[in-house]
């Protein structure tokens, strides 16, 4: 007998190869291949330390009963009984301004049941899906979206980009019309149906039930796709079919999830584009943010006094540096690379650097009287984590910049918990020579760190009797 994972990825493969073969085909039976199986091996794909839902059942806690549980489960799918519960909202900071953003959290059973229909729809629409896309979908990252990007801008010496901003998508999100783009590929009645409980399930928030005509919540499991599908009828498709075509000059469509840019040769095509697009997305139920909406010279520092006609222009806007544009947490514009040659590149935008550093300061604050060993082992992961994604090529002076703040504020916070003040900065130093809070930190940006933290004039006694007593404790 094959294990669970063997059958789902045979019967995807199945699919996969109906859907690239008849791109024209409306699957009318696919909810028959969930079965106990599948159910397992969708909760192998489920995270099982995200926050609990409504019902405040843990992963763990369904886990002692996996295979009554899925049973049940199972069998309330096939019967069309399921009930999608509401799902808990929470509002998480957007920036530093005190912005939040609020997201659904469907309780633990309900992201099994969405896991499972996601595995049946993921390959349809994974070859449905243009090359532009990048949220969401499997064996892509936003890594390689800033990729594309780097590479769309390059080929066209920087061009016009275009920067839209949806306002409140995932809560403005039309569901009859989602329910038309849905139906040209899947009318399968059990997935529709399943489909149509999770957009009427109802938000919980303060102990109150509502029920909105639009939106999905985000944070939902099967969220994600459905943004994507809907967004690909709307933006993706009609761009590559209907604009592109009519252009002059290249232009090339990159976006992550509802965040998309759209980089031009020529300023008239920016322009045609950019007054059309706001007509295209009322026309689905969509508002374009009309302050976050612009478009952007990013022409070459090399072309800035030149338009793309070849004619001279010495008006002072042509003259000046190239502007910038923010995706996915950097910042892009233009500099100069070590062979003194003009190039794009990238950088930590400056709201999500002082996010981080503001939950570093938070966490700080809650474990300062931990052992330094755990603290050390906490921050050492946070800080691996951010090195993960914004550790791109041309963004060192950034991570470096981080990294020192970092160590300010942990030593910041070790000095308050000695109530006697003997913990000074010099020892704070010793202690991040003995817990360096990344290997991959640079021999130079650790000389750049030591010389960065204040120093004061202290006797050696002091010092001295500060680093014993932290040692003897057994608080290291």
């Amino acid at each position: 007998m094959p294990s669970n994972l063997e059958k789902v990825l045979t019967v995807q493969q199945r699919i996969a190869e109906v859907a690239q073969r008849l791109p024209e085909l409306a699957f009318t039976s696919l909810a028959y291949h969930i079965d106990l199986q599948w159910l397992e091996e969708a909760y192998h794909r489920t995270r099982k330390d995200g926050a609990t839902g409504i019902d405040d059942v843990t992963g763990k806690e369904y886990a002692e009963n996996l295979r009554e549980n899925l049973q049940n489960l199972l069998d309330r799918l096939q019967s069309g009984t399921y009930k999608a519960p509401p799902v808990k909202r929470k509002h998480i900071p957007k920036d530093t301004k005190g912005a939040t953003r609020p997201i659904g959290i469907p309780t633990f059973e309900d992201k099994i049941a969405q896991r499972a229909v996601v595995m049946l729809l993921e390959p349809i629409y994974e070859h449905d899906f243009h090359d532009s896309s990048f949220g969401f979908r499997p064996n892509r990252s936003a890594h390689q979206a800033l990729e594309e990007v780097w590479q769309a801008t390059m080929g066209v010496s920087g061009g016009y980009v275009l920067e839209v901003d949806i306002q409140k998508f995932f809560d403005t999100l039309d569901h009859q019309h989602l329910r038309e783009f849905v139906s040209l590929r899947v009318r399968d009645g059990v997935l529709r149906r399943l489909i149509g409980k999770w957009l009427k399930a109802g938000v919980m928030e303060s102990g109150n039930v509502s029920f909105s005509d639009s939106g999905t919540p985000q944070g939902g499991v099967i969220s994600p796709l459905l943004a994507n599908i809907y967004l690909h009828y709307v933006l993706d498709e009609w761009f590559e079919k209907d604009v592109k075509p009519v252009m002059r000059g290249k232009c090339r469509l990159i976006r992550y999830a509802d965040d998309f840019v759209i980089v031009f040769q020529w300023k008239y095509d920016a322009d045609r584009v950019m007054n059309v697009i706001p007509k295209r997305f009322e026309k689905y139920g969509l508002t374009v943010h009309p302050d976050k909406t612009k478009l952007i010279d990013f022409r070459s520092p090399n072309y800035s006094e030149r338009s793309r006609d070849g004619q001279l222009n010495d008006s002072k806007k042509d003259k000046r540096r190239p502007e910038t544009f923010e995706l996915l947490g950097f910042t892009h514009y233009w500099g100069k690379t070590r062979n003194g040659k003009w190039a794009v590149q990238r950088k930590t935008m400056k709201s999500r650097l002082a996010r981080s550093l503001q939950k570093i300061e938070q966490w700080c604050r809650r474990n300062r009287h931990k052992p330094i060993r755990e603290q050390w082992k906490g921050l050492c992961a946070k800080v691996q984590g951010h090195y993960g994604y914004y550790g791109i090529t041309g963004n060192a002076c950034a991570l470096g910049d981080f990294y020192r703040q970092v160590c300010r504020i942990w030593g910041r916070w070790l000095i308050r918990r000695n109530h006697r003040r003997q913990t000074i900065w010099t020892m704070i130093q010793h202690i991040l020579s003995r817990f360096p809070l990344s290997p991959t930190v640079s021999r130079q940006n650790s000389n750049k760190i030591k010389r960065s933290l204040p120093m004061f004039s202290v006797g050696t006694t002091c010092l001295t009797s500060s680093i014993r007593c932290i040692l003897s404790a057994g608080i290291i």
